[in-house]
């Protein structure tokens, strides 16, 4: 919400505060594997009180290292 916040104020700087401190990074984590963006996505809902379940074969979770990096940026933005 915050980024989205940002884009529509036209506020730059938090916009590319944003971009550096938590969607590269994640976008850093989602391109390790092929199937990655749904891993992701289940991943950070499950992080934030939403379980949505394993991912289904042939993709695979996120290890135990990715999950807590992806905790970590999570974290960080606080409540949304």
């Amino acid at each position: 919400m915050e980024f989205y916040r940002a884009i529509a104020a036209d506020d730059h700087t938090t916009v590319g505060k944003l971009i550096d401190e938590f969607f590269l990074p994640y976008l850093k984590i989602r391109n390790r594997k092929a199937g990655y963006a749904v891993s992701i996505v289940k991943a950070g809902a499950k992080l934030v009180g939403h379980d949505a379940g394993p991912v289904r074969a042939p993709l695979t979770d996120l290890t135990e290292e990715e999950l807590e990096q992806l905790d970590v940026l999570i974290k960080k933005l606080g409540t949304q």
